[in-house]
């Protein structure tokens, strides 16, 4: 069955894209999850329908993503959106100013511990973002259980503004008080952004911060992915509907263009 056969056909946007603010996970929902985060690649076609909707939302598209900015950048070139990196603890506003969190050294005391665990525990990778440490268990994903035990020995109830949050194969250390929720609603205050509907892709548990935040603004709220309770109203089953259903959204505001 192709994509387009499997739409949610209550993803029909009534009004001009104009009126809406689009926001979009980047891994498990614009691309594929890899086995390493730097294996992914971006589809020049990807490239091509994103730079048409930037100019149809007049701008009002972001990235909201677990990655650093710097990453989206080097995989989405020569795009640079706006964007919130490390789930909210770095944004780049629409005039390309960008703040960052101050808290990176909170991660110290856990670099050097969770980085000798990752190498000496076969099937293991520590993605240190700067501002959140990841530690991916893909490879071993047997080891669920060890490395949440791990994390927790190392936190040890002593680094009380520091949080871990857990999505697909993988635990994330990171100071508390962003998250994507909290990211949107932040775009959600300045232009572009301000005055729309805001429309929300994710897939992973890290996102339903963000459907709360979309939901609470009378949005809509997207899930990649048949399976899992979410706080989304909508759902699309995979990557591949997501293209097509922003294929869609840049032929329907051609058709606009055109009236």
């Amino acid at each position: 069955m192709s994509p387009d056969k499997v739409i949610d056909r209550s993803l029909q946007l009534d009004h001009p894209l104009t009126r809406y603010a689009l926001f979009l996970d980047v891994d498990g929902t614009l691309l594929p999850i890899a086995e390493r985060p730097d294996q992914v690649r971006v589809p020049f076609s990807l490239l091509g329908t994103l730079h048409h909707l930037r100019d149809g939302f007049l701008g009002a598209l972001a990235l909201v993503s677990g990655r650093a900015i710097a990453d989206l950048d080097a995989l989405f070139e020569p795009l640079a959106l706006p964007a919130a990196g490390v789930h909210g603890l770095e944004l780049r506003h629409s005039d390309g100013h960008c703040c960052r969190s101050s808290n990176e050294s909170l991660l110290e005391p856990l670099r050097t511990p969770l980085r000798a665990f990752a190498e000496r525990t076969p099937g293991l990778l520590l993605e240190d973002k700067g501002l959140s440490l990841a530690l991916h268990y893909r490879l071993a994903p047997e080891r669920e259980a060890e490395v949440a035990r791990r994390i927790d020995e190392l936190l040890g109830g002593s680094l009380p503004d520091l949080e871990v949050t857990q999505g697909k194969m993988v635990f994330e250390v990171k100071p508390s008080g962003c998250n994507k929720g909290t990211a949107i609603g932040a775009f959600m205050e300045e232009p572009p952004f301000s005055g729309r509907k805001p429309i929300f892709l994710g897939d992973d548990i890290t996102d339903e911060d963000g459907f709360v935040a979309v939901n609470r603004l009378d949005g809509i709220s997207v899930k990649v992915g048949e399976t899992g309770a979410s706080q989304a109203k909508h759902r699309l089953p995979n990557e591949a509907a997501v293209h097509s259903w922003l294929a869609q959204l840049v032929d329907s505001s051609n058709s606009q263009e055109r009236e």
